[in-house]
Order: structure tokens, then sequence, then C-alpha cells
């Protein structure tokens, strides 16, 4: 029998596409919730270099590296020239994307793969995100083709069934606190919102 285990945040937009991904695929595991501001033994066991989440355990072994959008963390932290170059080369990459999706229902065809549930960090999380760091980057009117494929992917049972409520994200009151925080306790912020 296979023993498998996630460590991660429920309102982690990597550790939800993790879940979906293993609920998508009918294999059952263990969730192991994380504080990010009071690391456990089991993270740092198993990633003792970053100490983040998520941590999949397939059997033990563990794997962490997980797909992410860095250029994201310098819309809300980077100076003013470099929120603007991190927003205009995000939406080259999004108008890539948002040409790919038309008139698609899913990225594949008419069945959830892959791309779908990686990409819920910019169809379910950018969207609060947006809010959190007061910017826009994905509107309808830029777009659309993201904003319709990102309703649909939003409408499937089982991703549906996975993702937080966005009123329980509260990312705009945390991310207000980030003025507060000294340097140190960034990288904790960065956990919630970028992990």
């Amino acid at each position: 029998m296979e023993d498998v285990k996630l460590v991660g945040l429920w309102a982690s937009p990597f550790s939800r596409r993790i879940e979906i991904s293993l609920k998508l695929k009918g294999i059952e595991y263990e969730f192991i919730e994380q504080n990010p501001f009071d690391k456990s033994s089991t993270l740092v066991k198993y990633n003792p270099i970053h100490k983040k989440i998520p941590v999949f355990l397939h059997n033990g072994k563990p794997i962490v590296e997980s797909l992410c959008l860095p250029e994201m963390q310098k819309l809300g932290y980077g100076s003013k020239e470099e929120k603007e170059k991190a927003r205009d080369e995000l939406s080259k990459l999004l108008k890539i994307l948002d040409n790919e999706v038309k008139d698609k229902k899913f990225f594949g065809g008419e069945t959830v793969g892959f791309v779908d549930f990686v990409s819920i960090l910019i169809t379910y999380w950018l969207g609060v995100i947006q809010e959190a760091l007061q910017v826009e980057v994905l509107t309808n009117d830029e777009f659309p083709n993201i904003c319709v494929w990102g309703e649909e992917l939003q409408s499937c049972s089982i991703i549906k069934e996975n993702l937080p409520e966005k009123n329980y994200l509260e990312l705009t009151k945390l991310s207000s606190k980030l003025v507060e925080l000294p340097n140190e306790n960034i990288n904790s912020l960065h956990i919630c919102i970028w992990i």
C-alpha cells in the first residue's frame, strides 16, 4: 500500500493544486496542515533547506519543488519601476496564454488536465492576490479568454470543492500588515501568499 502525504496550508494555491491533482487521479493521501509561522519537525525534516510548503511525501520520499510565478512578488514588493516591468512581463505571458485557451473549455480540450490545475494560481488566486496587493493584471477586458477559462475551471466539481472560499483567505488584511513586519518576517508572509 502506498503512503502518500501532503504537508501544506489550506490557503496555499500550491498546496491546493497538488490536492486537486491527487483527487483527480483518485489517490488517497493524508493532509498535514502546516502553520507557516511555526515550522513543524516534519516540514524541517523533509524540506530542510527552504523549510517551505508544499511538501509531497510518497512512501517517505519528499518532493519539494513547486511551479511558481516569482515575477508576481515584484508586483507587490518592488520599486515602482520593478512593478511596472513585472506587470508588463506578466501581461506578455498572459497574452500568450489568453490566445492558447481561446474557445477551449479546458486547456487540453474537454477534460481537466495538468495545465489546468497548475494554472489555478492564475485562474483563482491571482484575483485574490491582485486585491491584496492593490494591482490589476488579469482583467476581463485585457484577457477575456483566460477569464472564461478560469470560470469554467472553477466550476469543475472536484476543483470547486477543493478551493477555499475567497472571503476566508483575507489576504488584503494580511498584506496591509506587511508594512508593519520587520524584514526577517517577510519570508514567512511570502509562505502564506506565494506557496
